[in-house]
């Protein structure tokens, strides 16, 4: 087992990693921004290292501050978290040169899954089913990308290689407004991934956006642990999640499961993984594959019992998977909110001082969160606070401790999100389930 870790993060994945190593024994190092000194994870750590003034690009994403940071506490491994430089290939490559173990896949898969054109082929190859699309990136020669948007039909999705996290995708409803969005997008991807390439999709109008939980050992051993349902979405950005996924069958899951299971083993994947569709119509349609832990990855931990960042340690360790297939169970039903430091109808950031906190509690409730009263939320950061989660036996008594949990929980002194969580779990589509990407926002705009 590695015996010192630095997290390279911030907020609550940051928390959320140095508890499962001192579950285990191993020893922490908190790097922190001059503005996270008042952090819970930087308080609890057995050693800390400020890396650098508030901007991300000056601290978080500062890789020879980190690099320093883990040679000067005689670290052994990084833990990305989430973010920042997760799935920066070149970070991953200069902590293995540097001697140390990046805790997630290696460098050249990270590149491979990256690139959304590289990661699409990969799956293409691995016989998992992809939105009907360009099938590469697009040249400069108009009239075959007219050519092909004509033969996808439109809408179609103009999407950045290097996108990510609902960034560089733009729709297209017609041949006239095609050439210049190429255009405008292509601008866009190169000044925000630093990479201009982009490809066509088809725009599939009524998806849901189901997700697939992997881990691998890098050993050639790979187990799935049942999907999530995470349609509900603001801008492409996730607000809530769930696991299981409504009206998703045994078979289904189990198909698409070991689809993704051998596709990681034709990989040799280590660490923890995700890989994402559109769901329409009873069709799984590939997007991406996320190399990192997810946000949202404690639903799929409350209803299979497996600590998902423990088992990175694990396997960074280079143990083999401490599971089988046959051993992981979905019992129950599992909710996430997002809760976010923001105008709850605005959605502006909302940084400041928490004058109170109170947090719920219950069976199946769980709290993820860095904040406590006297906390100062920072304002040079994503607004995101923490992550309330309720597990039941099924999902109406998951959705009832989540109501519960949201109208005991106490956040003062910064609006967050919390009003927008208490009218959607009390929405009857949402209470219905298997609502589509779309729904959220068509709600909002009334």
């Amino acid at each position: 087992m590695l015996n010192k870790v630095v997290i390279a993060n911030r907020g609550e994945i940051a928390l959320r990693i140095l508890r499962a190593c001192k579950e285990l024994g191993i020893q922490t190092v908190a790097l922190h921004s001059t503005a996270d000194d008042n952090l819970k994870h930087v308080k609890l750590a057995d050693e800390t290292v400020c890396i650098g003034p508030p901007p991300a690009t000056a601290s978080y994403l500062n890789i020879p501050a980190i690099i320093s940071a883990a040679e000067i506490t005689d670290a052994v491994g990084i833990h990305p978290g989430y973010g920042f430089l997760s799935e920066n290939a070149d970070f991953a490559e200069r902590v293995q040169q540097s001697g140390f173990v990046f805790i997630g896949p290696e460098p050249e898969t990270i590149r491979m899954m990256g690139d959304k054109v590289s990661a699409i082929a990969a799956m293409r190859k691995a016989k998992i089913p992809c939105v009907p699309g360009s099938e590469g990136e697009l040249d400069n020669d108009d009239q075959k990308n007219l050519k092909i948007a004509q033969k996808i039909g439109y809408p179609v999705l103009i999407k950045a290689a290097g996108g990510g996290g609902g960034r560089g995708i733009r729709v297209v409803h017609s041949e006239a407004a095609l050439l210049n969005a190429i255009a405008i997008t292509r601008s866009e991807a190169q000044a925000n991934f630093k990479n201009a390439n982009v490809y066509l999709e088809k725009f599939l109008t009524n998806p849901r956006h189901i997700e697939i939980q992997v881990l691998g050992d890098g050993q050639g051993h790979a187990i799935h642990l049942g999907e999530r349902d995470c349609s509900m979405q603001r801008r492409h950005q996730k607000v809530i999640e769930e696991a299981p996924a409504v009206g998703i069958t045994e078979k289904q899951r189990q198909h698409m499961g070991e689809l993704c299971v051998k596709a990681c083993r034709d990989m040799k994947y280590r660490g923890a993984g995700t890989f994402e569709f559109l769901y329409e119509n009873g069709h799984f349609y590939f997007i991406e594959m996320n190399t990192r832990i997810q946000v949202e990855h404690p639903i799929t931990e409350m209803v299979t019992g497996v600590d998902l960042v423990a088992e990175q340690l694990h396997i960074a360790s280079g143990e083999k998977l401490n599971y089988k297939q046959k051993q992981i169970a979905i019992r129950g039903h599992a909710i996430e909110c997002r809760i976010n430091a923001e105008d709850p109808k605005t959605f502006m950031p909302s940084p400041g001082t928490i004058t109170l906190y109170h947090a719920p509690g219950g069976p199946g409730i769980r709290v993820d969160t860095p904040i406590y009263t006297g906390y100062r939320v920072p304002p040079y950061y994503d607004s995101l606070i923490g992550k309330l989660i309720a597990y039941g036996e099924t999902r109406e008594i998951a959705i009832a401790r989540l109501r519960n949990a949201l109208d005991e929980i106490v956040i003062e002194g910064i609006q967050t999100n919390i009003p927008m969580h208490q009218a959607l779990v009390s929405d009857a589509n949402f209470i219905k389930g298997g609502t589509n990407i779309h729904y959220l926002e068509q709600r909002l705009a009334l």
